[in-house]
């Protein structure tokens, strides 16, 4: 099935198999799990991301690729592919992990991810890695997946699914004259205000809140 996505076939198997056991596993099987993987995934990904887009955008600059790249390279984006690619249906648990949840788990979708990339890597070397990673990039730009275009709509996605509540935007304060204002933003899951956002209109004031509330509940999904 992952194969299958990531149209490609590992020549080595059992790198795959590696690249999906999670320490969990690994320590009620005796097997090796996919940790070291996931580090070597984590800088191939770190590297070739920022070279796809180079590539992509030839006349962005240096600012703009780096806060793309900011917006691709994290867990939550990672688990969002490990989603797409199926990881999540074939990763392999041990017992405590699977009855607690781990299958849907950020941390653990990221890491398997991560550890797929590494295991790319291994088996078929950069051309192959970075064919898979500018498919991946080339959906999202298509429209085809949200990963960095619309941080409102995703926070709305993340606060249902794991708080059932729905973001709610307050605008703090407005600045400046009327051809050049800056307002300043409050987003708030119930009382707690989980990011704040400043831009020359609302829409952007909200977005960089959406964002700043994401950044903070992937802070505290590291800690799950």
């Amino acid at each position: 099935m992952i194969e299958k996505k990531l149209n490609y076939n590992f020549k080595d198997p059992q790198l795959l198999k590696t690249a999906l056991t999670h320490s969990s596993f690994a320590n009620e099987t005796s097997v090796e799990s996919n940790e070291r993987m996931e580090f070597l995934g984590d800088a191939v990904l770190g590297f070739i991301v920022a070279r796809v887009l180079y590539d992509l955008f030839p006349d962005a600059s240096e600012g703009k690729l780096s806060k793309m790249r900011s917006a691709i390279v994290s867990r939550m984006n990672f688990a969002h592919f490990a989603k797409g690619l199926k990881i999540d249906k074939q990763m392999l648990l041990g017992k405590g992990e699977e009855n607690t949840g781990g299958r849907k788990r950020q941390s653990n979708l990221a890491g398997a991810f991560e550890a797929v990339i590494g295991a790319v890597f291994i088996d078929g070397g950069y051309k192959k890695v970075y064919r898979i990673v500018t498919k991946l990039l080339k959906n999202c730009l298509n429209g085809d997946e949200e990963i960095f275009k619309d941080y409102k709509t995703r926070l709305q996605e993340v606060a249902q699914r794991q708080f059932k509540k729905v973001p709610k935007y307050k605008v703090v304060l407005e600045e400046g004259p009327p051809h050049d204002k800056c307002f300043h933003v409050e987003v708030k899951l119930g009382r707690k205000c989980m990011g704040k956002g400043v831009g020359r209109n609302k829409k952007q004031a909200e977005q960089a809140a959406a964002k700043e509330g994401l950044e903070h509940i992937e802070g505290l999904n590291k800690l799950a």
